[in-house]
């Protein structure tokens, strides 16, 4: 088995489960050999997991930044999405996570890899530390579940200098309404990284790098209790390990949801805030994240922050099944 690691985005949205392949007992040089097959098959992944999982992503945004009156709930967003931009209105914004998949899937499985050794052989196997850890959370020569935890972290913190800008401009291209493309601020995702980088810098296409980092962090969640309900279906079933890949990913992926989802809905309004200057988007509102997680509590209350769920929570388990199956597919069909 390989496996595969995704960000959709952003939502990070979509993993697979290889303990093989993410360095957790096969040799480094098997590892490296079969990484042409894992680049061409996450090409694949991550189509299948657009396809599937966009258009929940474009009604879970849009409930997020729009105001109160504009959508009565998600079936309410896709119905008016659906009369006034057409089936296409689904798919804005799909380009640039299909684009920054490919590379944000390799820097995720490369560093998640390199923190999970580093954190095995210099960390959780120091004699000063092994003797604190409880003897349940050790497996001989394996990372403890919360190991995993922190390895999640780290390449969170690591893939989010790719993920923030993608994450940026879809977020921007979900959010024009104008069924009349001569009506939008952006024709297109190179279009806008070209009037965003003209009217900002490079720090204007990395609005939102801190927010994303925040998000990310919560993979702690995500990678920690993917080992512990691998380990659970490996030790009380006899499912096959592709069925323990499916199951373990698909509920790891709403455990990761159920504890991040706020932090997202900050991120969406930081990333579909007003730039303004040269832009001439309108007024900037926030200038922190602190300042934007407490207008959402302000405007909306606590369920602010779990505004869009229903679809995202919807779309995690079905697009990380899908991304799976043609991941494993490809996988299996190409030569060694």
């Amino acid at each position: 088995m390989s496996a595969t690691i995704s960000s959709s985005l952003a939502n990070p949205d979509t993993q697979g489960r290889s303990n093989e392949a993410l360095g957790q007992g096969q040799p480094a040089k098997a590892a490296l050999s079969s990484n042409y097959k894992g680049f061409v098959a996450g090409i694949f992944s991550g189509i299948a997991k657009l396809t599937v999982g966009h258009p929940f992503d474009t009604i879970k945004v849009r409930l997020q930044t729009s105001e109160n009156t504009q959508f009565r709930g998600p079936v309410d967003c896709l119905v008016q999405t659906l009369r006034r931009e057409g089936f296409k209105g689904l798919y804005k914004g799909a380009t640039p996570p299909l684009v920054g998949w490919m590379a944000m899937d390799s820097l995720m499985l490369g560093s998640l890899t390199v923190y999970r050794r580093l954190l095995r052989e210099h960390v959780f196997a120091s004699p000063a530390l092994r003797p604190r850890i409880p003897g349940e959370m050790l497996v001989k020569d394996k990372l403890p579940s919360f190991g995993h935890g922190i390895a999640g972290v780290m390449a969170g913190s690591t893939v989010s200098f790719i993920a923030a800008p993608v994450e940026h401009v879809k977020a921007r291209l979900q959010t024009q309404y104008q069924a009349n493309k001569r009506d939008r601020l952006y024709s297109g995702p190179i279009d806008c990284v070209r009037k965003i980088f003209h009217a900002h810098g490079i720090g204007g296409l990395y609005h939102g790098l801190l927010a994303t980092m925040i998000f990310r962090s919560f993979f702690f969640f995500w990678w920690g209790s993917y080992d512990v309900l691998s380990r659970w279906f490996d030790k009380n079933t006899s499912v096959s390990t592709p069925s323990i890949n499916f199951w373990a990913g698909g509920l790891s992926a709403q455990v990761f949801w159920l504890t991040s989802y706020p932090s997202d809905v900050v991120k969406q309004r930081i990333m579909t805030d007003p730039l303004g200057g040269g832009l001439n988007d309108g007024q900037r509102r926030f200038r922190s994240w602190w300042q934007a997680a407490k207008t959402v509590g302000k405007e909306n209350g606590w369920r602010g922050y779990w505004r869009g769920f229903v679809p995202c929570f919807l779309r995690a388990f079905p697009a990380n099944a899908m991304a799976l199956v043609a991941f494993e597919g490809v996988m299996r069909a190409l030569p060694d």
